[in-house]
């Protein structure tokens, strides 16, 4: 700020008076209250030996095996909506990224970037979805880092999470695949980006549509263990199940027809999507996987799947030889139509 003589010193971003309720500038900027935020809020809250000694990076352990690591970053607005929230997204999220890539989560990392009057009670119901998500997965948080940004230079809260895993479950992936392979959802699609949408704008549908934020790790588990040739399995976030078959199709160089009687959707679900014009195979799932899996193996598959949790599980459609379209849609009247693939979300920020 500027002195009496035209010249400037440094501002402290500490506020003239203290306000419990929200967090300021001061909490970001590596001295005492950010010890406190961090001891407080954080390592009270999760424990551990390793993130309580607040090192530069955690240093642990792991079983001589392969292992696979993820980042991902989270934006969701509204922080909190019907099925879940920020931090439960930001937790399922990562922890089914490593999950359909055949990988067992054993640790995480969780950076926040805090915008300056967040309240208190605001962070400690993320905290504790993140908490409560850890705990219902196995995975314990071990490192992070916290910043508070200026007003308006962040959307209230943004996370970022990485996570390492052992490999346990080798899938030969796209290009692996084959003709007459069948393509299997683990349950009823669009439910997250629809839940997002529904709440964001405040549409009132009565039920609402609630998300389907969750762990994917004990279905893809009991797969491994019936032993089924799945091929490939990818978790139908962004873009949807529309998006996940055209990544396939590109990669394999086969084609991919699905049947649009046979896809899952919930009632409400479909309600949104009827009455907005959108289609829920473009929709964002946060607890739904697609599998390409050796067709002699569909039926164990789908009786897999559904023993453990996802009763719901379809096998909606084929991998085919053929490729004029990449993925096509058979229709009830059994008319086959191109399905295009997402050119630009129709909902932004919904993770």
């Amino acid at each position: 700020m500027p002195d009496g003589d035209g010249g400037w010193q440094p501002a402290c971003p500490a506020p003239a008076s203290h306000d419990g309720e929200r967090i300021t500038l001061a909490y970001g900027e590596g001295g005492r209250l950010t010890r406190r935020l961090i001891q407080e809020r954080i390592v009270r809250r999760f424990g551990g030996d390793t993130l309580a000694a607040l090192g530069d990076a955690a240093v642990f352990d792991l079983p001589a095996h392969r292992v696979a690591m993820t980042t991902d970053g989270y934006t969701v607005t509204p922080l909190f909506f019907p099925g879940g929230d920020i931090g439960r997204l930001a937790v399922f999220g990562t922890v089914n990224d490593l999950a359909v890539s055949g990988a067992r989560p054993r640790a995480i990392s969780l950076a926040m970037v805090i915008e300056e009057g967040l309240s208190w009670d605001t962070l400690d119901r993320v905290l504790a979805s993140v908490h409560d998500a850890l705990e219902a997965t196995g995975v314990s948080l071990v490192t992070g880092d916290t910043k508070v940004v200026p007003r308006g230079a962040v959307d209230q809260l943004f996370l970022t999470t990485t996570a390492i895993g052992e490999v346990f479950f080798l899938m030969p992936g796209p290009k692996g695949m084959e003709a007459g392979d069948a393509l299997v959802v683990s349950g009823p699609i669009g439910r997250h980006g629809a839940a997002v949408l529904c709440s964001r704008e405040n549409f009132g549908f009565d039920p609402p549509p609630v998300s389907d934020c969750g762990s994917l790790l004990a279905p893809i588990e009991a797969l491994w263990k019936a032993a089924i040739p799945v091929r490939c399995l990818r978790d139908a976030t962004r873009g949807g199940v529309a998006a996940v078959l055209h990544e396939w199709s590109m990669s394999s160089g086969l084609g991919m027809t699905i049947d649009a009687l046979a896809i899952p959707v919930t009632p409400d679900v479909r309600a949104v999507c009827e009455l907005l014009g959108l289609d829920a195979v473009h929709l964002a799932c946060e607890g739904t996987f697609v599998a390409a899996v050796a067709k002699d193996h569909a039926a164990q598959a789908l009786e897999t799947l559904q023993a453990h949790g996802c009763e719901s599980a379809a096998v909606i459609g084929e991998v085919t030889a053929t490729r004029s379209t990449p993925v096509r849609v058979r229709t009830a009247s059994g008319r086959e139509i191109p399905l295009d693939e997402p050119a630009g979300s129709p909902l932004p920020r919904i993770c």
